[in-house]
């Protein structure tokens, strides 16, 4: 029988285990971390860290270093209980130092296009030892990307663990996608907050998705994101369009979407085939990467649907 006593003392040793590991993980020794600029960057102490970007705060959690970190963005919202815990110093892209001062990291692991420039100049300044990662769109990137982070928190075992179950997932999806017997045309929409409507080519990371889950994206040629035209949206006549939840929302739901010029007059509008999916989940590039492309491939490929 389990005592009150002994429940206690349970929590207790739970707590200590948890609290070393940490201890161990930032108590290992200097590594050397390469950036996103190819240069080295030497972590002495990642016993508290401030995660910037949504897949670097999902890894950090994947590889069990929770209690290392310390801040969080508002981009990272996976897993949930991130946003729960730890306090959210603005978004990645536009931080202010006040704030990612006052808690107090010893490292800072961020999305390459983290910044402002002169944020990041002055918390250098202050002594924070800043790792800037590549933003890579692509399986093998989610492997570097996972192995370099859990180098610099001092998991590498951990990271072998989370690359494994990745490439299990990935083996999986990709036996799924080979069962397709359909190619669908798809049209990615993205809608920024207050920015126009954008469509994507085949090198960012919805097309990589695209493509990973036996889709062919409309606009093969086209190199980034770029701005939506009526024109060109009934020209490529998808069979299916392609959003993120942030997105939808953001043209204020699916039937504001339809109305949207263009897009009502394609096969995809005629077929009701619109598929949405979660931001991070779908574009992340990170440990769910395998699970995603599954999903994807089930709501592309109506004879793979459960």
């Amino acid at each position: 029988m389990i005592t009150r006593a002994s429940a206690t003392s349970l929590a207790l040793s739970v707590t200590m285990l948890v609290t070393l590991a940490a201890m161990t993980a930032s108590a290992q020794g200097p590594v050397e971390v390469t950036d996103a600029d190819g240069s080295e960057v030497v972590i002495d102490d990642a016993s508290r860290v401030a995660t910037f970007g949504g897949v670097v705060t999902e890894i950090a959690y994947a590889l069990g270093a929770q209690d290392q970190v310390v801040a969080i963005d508002a981009s990272s919202y996976f897993p949930p209980e991130a946003l729960a815990e730890k306090p959210v110093l603005g978004y990645y892209r536009a931080l202010a130092a006040e704030p990612v001062l006052a808690s107090d990291p010893t490292l800072i692991i961020g999305s390459e296009e983290a910044g402002p420039p002169d944020v990041l100049a002055e918390l250098r300044d202050a002594g924070i030892t800043i790792l800037l990662m590549p933003d890579q769109d692509t399986v093998e990137g989610a492997r570097q990307l996972i192995g370099a982070i859990g180098q610099a928190l001092g998991r590498d075992e951990a990271a072998e663990d989370v690359v494994a179950t990745l490439d299990s997932d990935i083996a999986a999806a990709e036996e799924l996608v080979g069962q397709a017997t359909s190619t669908p045309r798809v049209l990615f929409i993205l809608r920024p907050p207050g920015a126009p409507s954008l469509v994507a080519g085949a090198d960012t990371a919805a097309g990589q998705m695209i493509a990973l889950a036996g889709g062919e994206n409309v606009y093969p040629d086209l190199e980034g994101y770029i701005p939506m035209t009526p024109e060109s949206i009934a020209e490529v006549a998808p069979d299916v369009i392609l959003t993120t939840e942030d997105s939808l929302e953001q043209f204020g739901g699916l039937e504001a979407l339809l109305d949207e010029p263009g897009v009502g007059q394609t096969p995809a509008a005629a077929d009701d085939r619109v598929v949405a999916m979660e931001d991070l989940y779908l574009l992340g590039f990170g440990p769910r990467t395998g699970q995603a492309i599954a999903d994807l491939a089930r709501l592309l490929h109506p004879e793979l649907a459960p």
